[in-house]
């Protein structure tokens, strides 16, 4: 399994609604796209995915931007990962509407299976709040600047 940029980014752009999470002012796009590296038309395209997704809420205007709506501790990446990307599965033979050409009696198929449980082993013992609490940690000494 390969996560595209799309899951990166997105993933990039919630940790940093997370720094900002709980304050009353939401944080804006060009705020987010900055400090994350992410470009700011793509970012659009990814915060309007994890708002439809239930992850954030967007605010239209001068004083707007996004907000995490969720408890970062209770966001798990798997979640993220699957709305961004889709299934989690590292070969379509998993996928219980796939058509297997070996008919399902394929020696790999069990392997791929225990691949799929170890990726969501991580995935699903892993918050957005672990993400952003390591992202402070490994940022200029754990020194983060709001402007």
């Amino acid at each position: 399994m390969k996560v595209s940029t799309k899951g990166d980014y997105g993933i990039r752009a919630l940790i940093e609604l997370v720094h900002h999470y709980g304050e009353p002012k939401p944080t804006q796009s060009a705020e987010i796209a900055a400090r994350q590296g992410i470009p700011e038309s793509y970012l659009e395209q990814l915060l309007t995915t994890l708002r439809r997704a239930g992850f954030i809420r967007s605010v239209r205007g001068p004083q707007g931007g996004h907000a995490l709506i969720r408890d970062p501790e209770a966001v798990l990446v798997s979640e993220v990962v699957v709305a961004l990307e889709g299934s989690i599965l590292p070969i379509d033979c998993l996928d219980e509407s796939s058509a297997c050409s070996k008919g399902g009696g394929c020696a790999q198929r069990d392997m791929w299976q225990s691949v799929r449980e170890a990726i969501l082993g991580v995935l699903d013992n892993t918050t957005i709040a672990d993400l952003a609490e390591k992202d402070r940690a490994v940022s200029a000494g754990g020194a983060r600047y709001v402007i």
